[in-house]
């Protein structure tokens, strides 16, 4: 039988593999012929970008829904190793699996450099599983009797992530906590939301402010402890809480690729998201970087892992019975941007100019949230596989 393994099952993978099983019907493939499995290390689709949110009760959808009604199959399983000579990739559990078209989309992780107590007593939200052991921590701090800094929790790094995290943190802190909240947003560059530009960031340093999140800027942390972050300003901030959300990074699987790869670890691809210089290897969402238009990039988000993932599928099939492969660009570029109880801000363009803010931002943002970025969860056949199709959505 002909293998197409899918490695991840985030926004890239899930939709890698479902538009693989869509390509199949359209060329009428016998059921049987091509074999379409998911390797991935939690057996769920997790809707990540909403892990600063408070309620993470709709943020994990079981793959055994999405994926069983379209005939894929997925292992849990972590994939260690690609032989692309010998066209098999390899897990921690000793298994090999072969291919004969593969799919890269094990997607990205939050940066975690050599900070001395980093890993030992920061937080993230990076994964579904991190952002629950930070609920769990909140928790832990507001049944214990009150302590020092216990209500304050320190942010590292004012990117999309940070800012979502710090502006949503003081209401959940009055919650939880009976002092008053203090969050502060911490980063390296002289301005927060500095990727933003010039029209977004006065929205997000009055909704920052509004929200009552301190910012250090131009500092970065020299080590984290249990009591709080030491700033390379000499300032020691004390904090029961710490959340790193400074800095992403492609899974350190591409380097298992022979090629040359990006700053942020991503490998080439071309218009057709094929993994350029590597025979039968196709890579979508953050593990790739792949061109949107004349001058612009991919960007690691769900805005441009989701229609890579569907393009990857759709080829990775067509390439298999040598039919005609589709190019993706994707002529718009939006950024929407979650600022709590201040609303939101909805940006166009590489520029990101400002389209709307506060309350009609927010809503954009909640649909986006809930809605347009979910598979069908109606477990039916068709409905999964028409939203596989290589199209791309209107703007939100």
């Amino acid at each position: 039988m002909t293998a197409v393994i899918v490695v991840g099952s985030g926004f890239a993978g899930l939709w890698a593999a479902l538009g693989a099983a869509r390509r199949l019907d359209e060329l009428a493939v016998a059921p049987g012929t091509v074999d379409i499995t998911v390797l991935s290390a939690t057996g769920f689709h997790d809707i990540r970008v909403r892990n600063y949110e408070p309620d993470l009760s709709a943020c994990r959808i079981p793959l055994a829904d999405v994926l069983d009604p379209a005939g894929v199959s997925h292992v849990v399983t972590d994939v260690t190793g690609i032989d692309t000579a010998a066209h098999t990739v390899t897990t921690s559990d000793g298994a090999a699996y072969g291919y004969d078209r593969l799919v890269l989309a094990s997607g990205s992780r939050v940066l975690k450099p050599a900070v001395p107590g980093l890993r030992e007593f920061a937080f993230d939200v990076d994964t579904y599983d991190g952002a629950v052991a930070l609920q769990r921590h909140l928790q832990r701090l507001a049944e214990a009797p009150s302590a020092p800094a216990a209500a304050t929790v320190v942010v590292v790094g004012a990117g999309l992530t940070g800012i979502e995290t710090a502006c949503e943190l003081p209401n959940r802190l009055r919650a939880l906590c009976s002092g008053n909240p203090r969050v502060i947003l911490v980063d390296r560059n002289p301005l927060v939301g500095s990727d933003m530009g010039s029209s977004a960031r006065p929205v997000i340093e009055k909704a920052l402010s509004d929200n009552g999140v301190e910012t250090r800027t131009g500092v970065t942390v020299d080590a984290v402890a249990p009591t709080g972050v030491s700033l390379s300003s000499g300032e020691q901030v004390e904090a029961a809480t710490v959340v790193w959300c400074a800095g992403m990074a492609a899974s350190p699987l591409t380097e298992r690729l022979p090629v040359d790869r990006d700053r942020s670890g991503r490998v080439p691809v071309d218009d057709y998201l094929r993994v350029i210089g590597v025979e039968s290897i196709f890579a979508a969402g953050d593990a790739a970087a792949a061109r949107m238009d004349a001058e612009h990039l991919s960007v690691m988000s769900c805005q441009h892992g989701r229609p890579m993932g569907r393009y990857a599928g759709y080829n990775v099939i067509s390439d298999l019975y040598g039919e005609p492969l589709l190019a993706l660009r994707i002529p718009w570029y939006v950024t929407v941007l979650d600022l709590g109880p201040a609303g939101a801000v909805y940006t166009e363009g590489w520029d990101r100019v400002v389209v709307s803010t506060g309350a009609q931002a927010k809503t954009t943002k909640q649909t986006i949230n809930s809605e347009r970025i979910y598979p069908p969860l109606t477990g039916i056949r068709a409905d999964l596989l028409a939203a596989a199709a290589p199209e791309l959505q209107a703007r939100p």
